[in-house]
Order: structure tokens, then C-alpha cells, then sequence
């Protein structure tokens, strides 16, 4: 066993000291964090306030250049802190948009994203029903005092859902959905319902912590302004709000959502096929590498149905996998015929088309890059 050095053990206890403190120092700005909880909910004021976070980063990011430390640090450890903050404010209760409580109905309410909205829109004082196939018979009922409708079933059900309300709803409930691709559904909402429709797409999945800073893309169809105070709850639960035309959701999702999981298939299914087996890659991966590998092994750790369903989900989508298997096919002569030439050609166009975005992409991507490997190395 090594000599223990005096100096060192000492300046040891001091550091174990000075972390202690800060423990405690944390502990306190919990104290005080729960008042400002309770002084927004009694405003009715929003968890999340982009404004105030950014000058306080900027704030702070600026004492620690005073004392010396690195500013990108210290927006590191703030932003841990301040997501902590809006994690423990997210425990409690939500201020909300409306004065009285509004009813809205979760058809799939036992899903993921329905147990996820109805436990929040609870929390935010609201009266929500949860409607699925054990207790659709209680669908008629709990219509007679909604405010809104909001379908969350897999996209293969969304249309035989959409038809089963038909002749069911008050002229003036809101009907809508969180489908991940919006014109299809909205198009057969409006087949069965003259009052407000509100297209709703929620970009992320039910394991999230809290909703702040998550992005909800939203398509106001039909009496827009009547469902204007859901579109407001969002922003109060700290959400990033995005409002667009279905056609221009559907097109961007075709490339987010539609290619990026094909790809993930393609790569998991080349893997299998040829043996190399990820836990046994990830010894030799580069940071870059691993998150990738990373990425696609998320994918299936979830639910096949549910990528199915995003993959086929409309003949657009099918149409773009199409045309980018022909593009593949074209760029694979490059490696049939060795064409080391062609490959930097086309490797310069393409840096041609992403311009600037290259230079954010490779500022980001080190962040992420370097993080990845502090944490999981």
C-alpha cells in the first residue's frame, strides 16, 4: 500500500469539505426554488422562461470568467442545476391557462403519451377521462361535459378511432390528435367534425422526465382561437412550441422521422447479419461511433409496431425510402468500381449544400462527442 502523503490527505479533507458545502449550498436553492414554484402557480406563470434562463447563463458565464474558471463549464454545471430546478417544479403542480378546469378525454389513455399528458393535466388542476378498449362504453358520457378530445392511439388505429367518433361529439368540443404525420388524420377529423380541430405531434416520447423544453408541433385546422388555450397549457408546462401547416409537418417528418429509423433498421439488420455484436464493438468505437451506435440501439430497445407504423405511415413516406434506396444504388457504383475520385467529388458537393450548418454540426457534435466520452468512458 503507498505511503500516504500528509500535505496531499490534507488538501484532500479540505476538497471533501468545500464539496460537502456545496452539497448544502444546493440544498438551500432547493429551499428557495419551491417559493418561486409556489409564486409562479399562484401567478399562473410558466415554468420554463427562455429569457430569464439565457441572462442568467450569460450572467453567470461571466462571474466565472471573473474568477478564472471556464465559462462553458460553468454553463454546463448551471444548466444541470436549472434542469434540476424545473424537474422539481415539474413534481408539484402546473399553473393553468384557463380560470376554471377544462374536461379533456384521452382516447388511449392507457398508452404511454396518454398516461403521460392525463397525469400532467391532472397535475395542472384539469379533469381528464382516460378512454380505452376496456371502457370505450364510457365515451358517451364523459362527452357530455368535455372541453376536448385528444386521440393518442398508434397510427394504424388513428382513422378507425376518427370514424368511431363520427355522430358522437358536441358541435363545439376541440377534437385532436398526437399523430406523427398530421394531414391524413386531420383531413378524416374534418370528415367527421365541424367544430375545432387541432393537430397536435408531441416530439418526444413518454419516458421524458417533465415537458419543459420538449418541442410540441402543433396545426391549428378548424375555430383555431377556441383551442388557442391548450396551445398556451403547453407553453405553461414549459414547452417549445412550433405552429405549421400539416403538409410542411408531414415533409420534414418524411426525413426526421420516416428515413432516419430506416436507416437505424438498415444498420441494425447489417450488424445481425454479419455477427457484430455491439457490446462487443464498443470496446474499439471512436466517441463519434458510440453514439451512433448508441442512437440505433435505442431504437430497438423500443417497440417494433410503433417504428413500423412511423416508417409506413403514409405512400409519401413509402415514395422517399424509395428514391433514397435508387440514391444509395448510385452512390454504391463509387464503391464497385473503386472510384476514390468520384467519392471526394460527391463528398464535396454535398459540403457545398450544408455550408454553414457544417461548422455548427461539428461545434455541436464535439460538445456531445466530448461529453459522451467524460461520462461513459
Amino acid at each position: 500500500m503507498p505511503h500516504k502523503n500528509k500535505n496531499l490527505e490534507v488538501c484532500r479533507s479540505q476538497i471533501d469539505s468545500i464539496d460537502q458545502q456545496i452539497l448544502d449550498l444546493l440544498v438551500e436553492r432547493g429551499h428557495i426554488v419551491k417559493q418561486v414554484t409556489e409564486t409562479k402557480l399562484a401567478h399562473q406563470l410558466p415554468v420554463f422562461v427562455p429569457i430569464r434562463e439565457q441572462k442568467k447563463i450569460t450572467a453567470f458565464k461571466e462571474l466565472a470568467r471573473e474568477r478564472g474558471i471556464d465559462p462553458l463549464w460553468a454553463e454546463d454545471f448551471l444548466r444541470l442545476i436549472m434542469g434540476s430546478s424545473r424537474q422539481s417544479q415539474s413534481e408539484a403542480a402546473f399553473p393553468r391557462s384557463t380560470q376554471e378546469p377544462k374536461h379533456i378525454i384521452y382516447i388511449g389513455g392507457d398508452g404511454g403519451m396518454g398516461k403521460l399528458y392525463k397525469r400532467i393535466s391532472d397535475q395542472t388542476g384539469h379533469t381528464t377521462t382516460a378512454i380505452d378498449k376496456g371502457n370505450w362504453f364510457e365515451l358517451d358520457q364523459a362527452l357530455e361535459t368535455a372541453d376536448m378530445v385528444i386521440i393518442t392511439v398508434p397510427i394504424h388505429m388513428t382513422e378507425s378511432v376518427i370514424q368511431r367518433l363520427q355522430g358522437r361529439l358536441p358541435e363545439d368540443i376541440i377534437l385532436a390528435d398526437f399523430t406523427s404525420n398530421k394531414r391524413d388524420p386531420l383531413d378524416h377529423m374534418k370528415s367527421i367534425h365541424n367544430g375545432p380541430i387541432l393537430g397536435l405531434h408531441p416530439m418526444h416520447g413518454p419516458d421524458v422526465e417533465n415537458l419543459s423544453k420538449q418541442l410540441m408541433v402543433a396545426c391549428p385546422i378548424q375555430f383555431p382561437e377556441q383551442s388557442r388555450w391548450f396551445v398556451q397549457q403547453c407553453e405553461l408546462w414549459g414547452m417549445r412550441l412550433i405552429e405549421v401547416e400539416a403538409e410542411k409537418h408531414d415533409y420534414v417528418m418524411h426525413l426526421v422521422q420516416g428515413l432516419r429509423h430506416f436507416v437505424a433498421l438498415l444498420h441494425g439488420s447489417f450488424m445481425k447479419h454479419y455477427d457484430l455484436n455491439p457490446n462487443d464493438i464498443l470496446d474499439y468505437s471512436s466517441p463519434i461511433y458510440r453514439a451512433e451506435l448508441m442512437m440505433t440501439g435505442r431504437i430497438f430497445a423500443q417497440s417494433a409496431e410503433l417504428y413500423a407504423d412511423i416508417v409506413f405511415s403514409s405512400g409519401e413516406r413509402r415514395e422517399l425510402l424509395l428514391k433514397f434506396f435508387e440514391h444509395h444504388a448510385l452512390l454504391a457504383e463509387m464503391v464497385k468500381n473503386n472510384d476514390r475520385d468520384g467519392f471526394i467529388k460527391e463528398f464535396e458537393k454535398v459540403t457545398d449544400f450544408f455550408g454553414s450548418f457544417a461548422t455548427k454540426a461539428l461545434e455541436e457534435s464535439g460538445y456531445l462527442i466530448n461529453r459522451l466520452a467524460d461520462r461513459f468512458a
